[in-house]
């Protein structure tokens, strides 16, 4: 009977002091290459930045506990210093080096590990939206979550950030560009009942009901399921 127990005691301890890793596949699907990014906030840091080919994936390996976010750059060039004119973090190279990116981008967002031993994973727009983006996982009891529109397309006149060619390559939130209370969910809005969604939020919300449109989206945008599994990232899914 011992000789069973032993070898799962074993495995918690491994568990609990870092002994698990889990696998992330990033894939580009876009049709253009794009600079994924992640920022660790918890748990061991990863790679930090790398370049990503149309049409092609990459892996990483995440230690568990972990906690962070995912997304990705593009329309980048390098003259001596790394740039992006979407998703840029400013590090001026393709590592970010734990900076996150300058609004707006689309982000990833994942615990891994979390309360009751649970990974806890969502897409969220709060800080605005620059390419559409998916997660599934592939555990058991798992389901994806994913923002497939080009919210870039119907983007309003005065969130939309444009290209040299005028092209809209990001939509921002309405708390960026107009950095009032009742947008950024702070001050006398700083509470779920309080902060509600309001006519920008809706725009996100509308294109992509799974991810985060404001603050206090939880109920429709928060995911989990058991710890353990691998994930995949996909950019323009």
């Amino acid at each position: 009977m011992a000789t069973k127990i032993l070898p799962s005691f074993i495995l918690a301890l491994l568990f609990l002091y870092g002994g698990h890793s889990v696998t992330f596949t990033v894939q580009n699907n876009c049709g253009f290459t794009i600079w994924p990014a992640t920022q660790t906030s918890k748990g061991a840091p990863i790679t930090t930045g790398f370049q990503l080919a149309s049409k092609t994936q990459t892996t990483l390996t995440v230690p568990s506990p972990w906690s962070g976010r995912i997304w990705a750059r593009y329309l980048c060039s390098n003259s001596g210093r790394f740039t992006c004119l979407s998703g840029d973090c400013n590090s001026g190279q393709i590592q970010c080096n734990g900076a996150g990116a300058i609004p707006p981008a689309s982000l990833f967002e994942i615990t891994l590990a979390g309360d009751a031993g649970r990974d806890f994973y969502d897409i969220s727009l709060v800080d605005g939206f620059n390419l559409p983006i998916l997660g599934r996982p592939n555990g058991p009891g798992c389901v994806s979550t994913s923002c497939p529109a080009d919210i870039d397309r119907g983007c309003p006149n005065e969130l939309a950030v444009r290209g040299p060619s005028g092209a809209v390559i990001g939509c921002r939130s309405a708390c960026d560009v107009f950095k009032e209370a009742r947008y950024c969910c702070t001050g006398d809005y700083s509470s779920p009942a309080t902060c509600t969604p309001t006519n920008y939020s809706q725009v996100f919300k509308r294109q992509c009901p799974q991810a985060y449109s404001y603050a206090f989206d939880d109920q429709s945008s928060t995911f989990t399921c058991p710890t353990g599994g691998n994930f995949v990232i996909t950019f323009c899914p």
